[in-house]
């Protein structure tokens, strides 16, 4: 083996051990890069799921509300309700489409959505699950559920809705200390509510000194065209106190 040889060899060794580096500090920084067997995002009990999506908001408001849960091919009704609001729990692909905890299987935020959130809201989050259960991936549920926003296959917003997130055993992140107790408004794009303002590039600010509300980055446009304005409660479903 000549000279010549053996230096062409050491070379591709080294490339190949950078691109290695770099894949492996790609993966690092992205620790959830696909989706997860499909029995990660499930829970096996489904009185437990049940449970946990009612304890999103107060029981007053929760005992009555239609409740429903995650199945093979999406969400089903597991219990009709009374009172117009509708209670789940969403699960990871419910954030940004560049969050990098979009696939992440531990994720379990209960959620209940008042009439007319159930009404034109609820709607995107049935249409991305049933997407990415059916195997799509990020990019291809982003450009059919932009699609159906232009062609009017999801209804548009109706003024007053808003939904509770309140409960205590919500997993919300990795990012640990994150969970709060809080409500959502859903806003048309672009309201301005004195919350954190966005600048030009679209990212989010600081809050206003004072305020109590943030702009939640989860739709915004991209592509549904909803501002989410969240405001702490101080308390969790239960009332016992919940941190600010």
């Amino acid at each position: 083996m000549g000279r010549r040889t053996l230096k062409i060899i050491a070379l591709a060794s080294s490339v190949l051990v950078v691109a290695l580096s770099g894949l492996s500090l790609a993966q690092s920084k992205t620790p959830y890069p696909s989706m997860a067997p499909l029995d990660q995002y499930l829970i096996a009990d489904r009185n437990a799921e049940i449970a946990l999506a009612r304890t999103a908001a107060p029981p007053s408001i929760s005992r009555d509300a239609k409740v429903m849960v995650l199945g093979t091919n999406g969400y089903e009704t597991a219990v009709e309700g009374k009172n117009g609001f509708v209670c789940m729990v969403e699960r990871a692909w419910m954030n940004p489409f560049d969050s990098p905890e979009f696939w992440n299987p531990k994720n379990r935020s209960p959620i209940c959505l008042n009439p007319p959130a159930a009404r034109t809201v609820l709607p995107i989050t049935l249409m991305r699950t049933k997407l990415v259960l059916a195997g799509k991936s990020k990019d291809e549920v982003k450009e059919i559920i932009k699609t159906a926003i232009e062609k009017k296959e999801l209804p548009a917003l109706e003024p007053g809705a808003m939904s509770y997130m309140m409960s205590k055993d919500a997993y919300l992140t990795d990012k640990g200390g994150h969970n709060m107790a809080h409500l959502m408004f859903y806003m048309p794009l672009g309201t301005v509510w004195g919350a954190n303002p966005v600048d030009s590039s679209n990212n989010l600010s600081e809050p206003f000194p004072g305020s109590p509300l943030l702009l939640a980055p989860s739709y915004k446009g991209n592509p549904e065209p909803i501002d989410m304005f969240l405001m702490g409660t101080g308390v969790w479903s239960d009332g016992t106190p919940a941190p600010m």
